[in-house]
């Protein structure tokens, strides 16, 4: 059923607390890859995406923690995330948000694969026409 806005507040509260605490955890790892990286180790390619991920959510931190400090513009946040939709970190976002992002994602690389066979499908009638 409905929530209370009580219940909302409580909410959004414990989601800010866990994406804060999600973000303080990145940032421990991303330093200790650094780290890792200064004293002359290779990261593997998941550990490069995961440190440009959380420096990327670094970045983004400082425009929201000016949402997050101001009395009341938490108000005006929905606003900018609709004209921002990468302003927030990573690790802020909700799951349907994720879930979207994977399905954009998905119909991009479907898309680009039914293209690529279109054109080898041409391509192939093209070489069988030039050799027939």
């Amino acid at each position: 059923g409905k929530r209370s806005l009580r219940q909302k507040i409580v909410d959004e509260l414990k989601h800010y607390y866990n994406g804060f605490h999600l973000l303080w955890i990145d940032t421990k790892v991303a330093a200790r890859m650094v780290w890792r990286l200064l004293h002359g180790q290779v990261l593997t390619r998941r550990e490069r995406r995961r440190l440009l991920r959380t420096c990327a959510d670094l970045f983004r931190l400082v425009p929201f923690l000016v949402f997050v400090i101001v009395p009341f513009m938490e108000f005006l946040l929905p606003v900018f995330l609709k004209l921002f939709p990468e302003m927030l970190p990573s690790t802020f976002e909700t799951e349907s948000k994720k879930e979207e992002k994977q399905k954009k994602k998905l119909n991009a690389k479907l898309e680009l694969a039914k293209f690529l066979q279109e054109t080898i499908a041409e391509m192939a009638k093209r070489n069988k026409a030039d050799t027939g």
